[in-house]
């Protein structure tokens, strides 16, 4: 099969594209190493050292002897879609070109507009690019289940029954994203839902869990090996608690620690976008999977990675930290994920048994994750206090409300009774 990956040269592309082509598959990437770009822009990188796209494309034909067709640039080029579906006419495409990250998405105005335009309109031009040239073509997007939200009631796969004043219909399962990236997800979805609904597309959004890990089997030599984020932007919470656990840091939990997410191991991430790939949708059918392995409150893997820990002889602590995100701290989560299970999937290993891979992996370029620990503690906040008025500011509105009579200023006024001002706000404590 024809395989198009977009954002071919990221942490879950990259080992996509190493196991499609194990299977015999044949694989072509796109990618503008917006990425690298962003990574580097919150004064980060990957742990692991990676090669560029030149280098790991000669390594995995040298290695594995199979070959990638590679593409550069940017899905928001139309054109360059339109040279790419008809040179490579691909049967299957996977969508990993977008701006994955929430806290990336929340850092700024910049940030959100860019996270939406990127994303959204991205993924109009694969749906036109399909429209144009390959209408049979079957898409697999990765979505997130970050798009549900926590609601407090079971979260089914994508669709619910719902009745209404004595009728009953199958609609799609509401949506309550907590950043911009997530509700640029929420609108992707409905896109895809539309073109498979009015053109007929066939397409499967999956919506993924965390995912963890460094490596899938393929990536036998050190030059195949994926990258591995662990920025508070880009890390997700068990790979950021293996890194700060690799330095001597402590592992930081968000508020209380009780947020409870789906997650998946790497490995099985893949084999679940295989599963997707390799058994489509049929057409005008819009089917989603949510892809996860197991349920975990983020307090609970940082024992986990704790324990884990210890093996190596590191010695880690766990130290809470304000939360710097809008989400509930303490809430129901429950997530039905049965259809990937019936289409055959089985999971691989035992989170244990990943996070010694991880840390095995990461005592390794512990000197690369030193350079950029001031990159692991979170800056992004989703909500930013508003700034106080200038003492000067608030004294004069007092003033101003109480006829100029200074002696009625008090501390109820959130000031000190103890300045001397002038009516234009200046002044000194007495």
């Amino acid at each position: 099969m024809n395989v198009l990956i977009l954002g071919i040269d990221g942490y879950i592309g990259w080992s996509l594209a190493l196991h499609l082509l194990s299977r015999g598959h044949t694989v072509a990437g796109i990618d503008n190493f917006s990425r690298r770009t962003n990574v580097g822009s919150v004064s980060s990188d990957s742990a692991i050292p990676i090669p560029e796209i030149g280098k790991r494309i000669e390594a995995c034909e040298r290695i594995l002897g199979k070959k990638i067709r590679f593409y550069e640039g940017d899905i928001l080029n139309y054109d360059l879609l339109r040279k790419v579906f008809s040179e490579f006419r691909p049967e299957s495409i996977v969508h990993l070109a977008e701006q994955p990250s929430a806290p990336f998405s929340m850092i700024s105005r910049e940030h959100a507009v860019y996270t939406q335009h990127n994303n959204v309109e991205g993924s109009l031009n694969i749906l036109y690019a399909m429209k144009e040239f390959s209408e049979n073509c079957h898409l697999v997007k990765l979505g997130t289940m970050g798009e549900y939200g926590t609601p407090n009631v079971p979260i089914p796969e994508g669709f619910f029954e719902v009745e209404y004043r004595g009728r009953k219909d199958l609609m799609p399962f509401p949506r309550q994203p907590n950043s911009m990236y997530h509700l640029s997800k929420v609108h992707d979805s409905a896109n895809l839902h539309f073109a498979c609904r009015v053109w007929n597309f066939r397409a499967t959004d999956v919506m993924q869990g965390v995912v963890y890990g460094t490596r899938v089997t393929e990536m036998t030599d050190d030059t195949l090996l994926t990258r591995f984020d662990f920025d508070e932007s880009f890390g997700t919470v068990i790979n950021r608690y293996c890194a700060q656990a690799v330095i001597g840091f402590p592992l930081t939990p968000y508020g209380a620690g009780h947020q409870k997410r789906g997650f998946i191991d790497l490995v099985d991430s893949i084999q679940c976008l295989t599963i997707a790939i390799e058994k489509p949708a049929d057409r005008a059918q819009y089917r989603v999977f949510n892809q996860l392995d197991e349920v975990y409150d983020i307090t609970g893997l940082a024992e986990k990675v704790v324990e884990a820990s210890s093996k190596f002889g590191l010695k880690v602590e766990v130290n809470h930290v304000p939360n710097p995100r809008l989400e509930k701290e303490d809430h129901y989560y429950e997530v039905e994920h049965n259809h990937l299970r019936e289409l055959g999937f089985r999971p691989t290993r035992k989170i244990e048994q990943t996070l010694d891979i991880i840390l095995e992996d990461l005592l390794r370029y512990r000197e690369r994750i030193l350079q950029h620990k001031d990159a692991i503690m979170p800056r992004t906040k989703w909500v930013e206090a508003k700034s106080p008025k200038p003492v000067g500011e608030l004294l004069h509105e007092r003033l101003v409300a109480y006829d100029g009579d200074i002696s009625k200023i008090s501390q109820k006024d959130g000031l000190a009774s103890t300045h001397r001002l002038s009516m234009d706000g200046s002044g000194t404590k007495a």
